[in-house]
C-alpha cells in the first residue's frame, strides 16, 4: 500500500508540473478552435502518446519502443504546433525545423540501438510493476513538455518578432550542440561494432575529451533553442526557459550521467587505465587539451 501510494504521489507530481507549464506556456497563445490554448493541447498530446504506448509496452513487458515513443511525441506536438500556428513567421519555422531534424535523428539512432542490443537494463525492474513503470512513461511526457516548452512557446505565440542577434548565437549553438551530439553517437558506435574492444570503455576521439559528450551536446542543443525563444516570450512565459535547465538536471542528476556512472564503476572500477581515464577526462564538459 504504501508502494502505491508514493507511486501515485510521484505521478501527482509530474502532472503538477505539467500543468503549471502549460498554463505558462499559453499566455498571450493561440486558441485551438477559439477555446482552448494550444501550447496546453500540445503537453496534453505528449502524455497521451506516452500512456498510450505505456499500455502494450507493460502487457508485453517491452522497452523496446520507449526511445522511439519519445521521438514521435516531440515530432507529433511540434507538427500539430506548426499546423495551428497563427502566421509562420522565419522564428516559428526555423524552431520547428530544428526540433524535427533533432527528434528524428536521435529517435533512429535509439531505436536502431536497442534493435540491435536487445534490451535496456534500466527497466529491467521498473518493467515488473504497473505503477513503477508508468511513473517512466508519465515521466517520458514531461521530458518532452519542459524540454520542448521554450520552442513550443515559439511555434504557438500570437507575438511575432523578426529574428536578430539571439536567433544568430541560438541557431549557431544548436547547430555545435547537434554536431558533437551526432559525432560523439557516431563514435560511440564504431568503437562498439569493432569486436576488439567488446568489454572496453571508450576513450578515443570526443569520448577522450568527456566522458559523455553526447549529453554535453543533447544541453548545448536546448540552450540554443532557448535563446531563439526569448526575444518573443512575455510574462508567465519566461518560465519556459527552465528547458534547458530541466535538460541539465534530468542528464546529469536523475537518468543519464549517474546511471551510466554507475554502470561503468561497476564494470570497470578496479581497472587502473579506467580509474586514470576516469581522473584525466571531465564527466561532462569537454577538455580543450
Amino acid at each position: 500500500m504504501k508502494k502505491i501510494i508514493k507511486s501515485s504521489s510521484i505521478i501527482l507530481i509530474i502532472l503538477g508540473f505539467a500543468v503549471a507549464i502549460a498554463f505558462a506556456g499559453s499566455q498571450k497563445g493561440t486558441m485551438v478552435f477559439d477555446v482552448f490554448p494550444l501550447f496546453a493541447f500540445c503537453v496534453i498530446m505528449a502524455f497521451a502518446i506516452n500512456w498510450i504506448a505505456f499500455l502494450p509496452a507493460f502487457i508485453f513487458q517491452t522497452e523496446k519502443y520507449f526511445d522511439l515513443t519519445g521521438s514521435i511525441s516531440y515530432i507529433s506536438v511540434i507538427v500539430v504546433g506548426l499546423l495551428f500556428s497563427p502566421g509562420r513567421d522565419a522564428r516559428t519555422l526555423i524552431v520547428g525545423i530544428l526540433v524535427l531534424i533533432w527528434a528524428a535523428r536521435l529517435g533512429t539512432f535509439l531505436f536502431k540501438r536497442i534493435l540491435k542490443e536487445g534490451k535496456d537494463g534500466r527497466f529491467d525492474d521498473l518493467k515488473q510493476n504497473f505503477l513503477s513503470y508508468l511513473i517512466v512513461w508519465t515521466l517520458q511526457g514531461l521530458w518532452v513538455s519542459l524540454t520542448l516548452s521554450a520552442a513550443l512557446v515559439v511555434v504557438t505565440t500570437s507575438t511575432k518578432k523578426p529574428l536578430g542577434i539571439f536567433a544568430l548565437v541560438g541557431i549557431t549553438l544548436w547547430l555545435i550542440g547537434f554536431l558533437i551530439e551526432v559525432v560523439a553517437d557516431v563514435q560511440k558506435s564504431k568503437w562498439r561494432t569493432n569486436t576488439e574492444n567488446k568489454g572496453k570503455f571508450i576513450n578515443v576521439g570526443l569520448w577522450s575529451k568527456s566522458r559523455h559528450p553526447n549529453y554535453f551536446g543533447e544541453i548545448i542543443i536546448w540552450i540554443g533553442i532557448a535563446i531563439i525563444a526569448l526575444p518573443v516570450l512575455q510574462t508567465w512565459q519566461f518560465f519556459t526557459l527552465i528547458s534547458p535547465v530541466f535538460v541539465t538536471i534530468l542528464i546529469t542528476r536523475i537518468s543519464g550521467v549517474p546511471i551510466l556512472e554507475k554502470r561503468a564503476d561497476e564494470k570497470w572500477g578496479g581497472l587502473d587505465d579506467y580509474k586514470e581515464y576516469k581522473k584525466n577526462t571531465p564527466v561532462l564538459i569537454p577538455k580543450l587539451w
